[in-house]
């Protein structure tokens, strides 16, 4: 299936090309991965661990009182904290008190530490990994981090600004309908068969994986 069709069909729903291009992110230089600090990656992988099967404004919401409570998510810190830190967070009304997730933020840490370790940096480590194996990336973060699973990883990834797609309802139905995804979209099978629908996509277009993603969302209804 050519993107051509998916494309023109955005356009249409979106009432235009500015409208449309209107919705697409500006995607910040590849640099920007490196500049950014671990503490900052750790973060956004606990803000997306929090969002996952809860309401996302009421996590946005407190976020401020979440970076004070966790002391700025220092990766060297939070690598090796001791257990009681954690039973004090279950009882801290100023965040959310999820102790299965709390537990992820040590667990995450170590991650972050160990490929800063190897690379330079977590960022480093994330630039250097092309778009073009979105699913090789998601499973190293499946393998090593915890609870990184499902959408998380790509939320995160989206939030930080690597450049990927996201495999929401929209993009899923799309997929399935032109018969590029017959798997679950949660599984390997599924996921490289929707690395390879945006690899051909990327190579047919040349347009960014996070903008080919957004299109195909605003190509259906939602």
């Amino acid at each position: 299936m050519r993107f051509e069709g998916i494309h023109e069909r955005a356009i249409a729903r979106k009432g235009g090309v500015e409208k449309l291009n209107a919705l697409l992110l500006k995607l910040p230089p590849a640099t920007e991965l490196e500049a950014r600090t671990d503490d900052r990656y750790l973060s956004e992988i606990t803000r997306c661990v929090f969002k996952a099967g809860f309401v996302w404004r009421v996590i946005e919401n407190k976020w401020a009182d979440f970076e004070t409570a966790f002391h700025g998510f220092v990766p060297a810190y939070w690598q090796q904290v001791p257990p009681d830190v954690l039973e004090e967070l279950a009882r801290d009304v100023r965040i959310v008190r999820n102790m299965q997730k709390i537990r992820t933020v040590p667990e995450n840490a170590r991650m972050i530490v160990d490929a800063a370790r190897e690379h330079g940096s977590f960022g480093a480590f994330l630039k250097q990994w092309p778009s073009d194996d979105q699913v090789g990336l998601l499973l190293w973060l499946k393998r090593h981090g915890s609870r990184l699973g499902g959408n998380s990883a790509q939320y995160f990834l989206r939030g930080v600004g690597w450049d990927g797609f996201i495999l929401s309802n929209e993009v899923v139905a799309v997929l399935r309908h032109a018969e590029l995804l017959d798997a679950s979209p949660g599984s390997k099978k599924g996921l490289q068969q929707a690395q390879a629908a945006f690899n051909n996509w990327h190579q047919e277009t040349g347009m960014p994986y996070s903008h080919l993603s957004r299109i195909v969302s605003c190509s259906v209804d939602s």
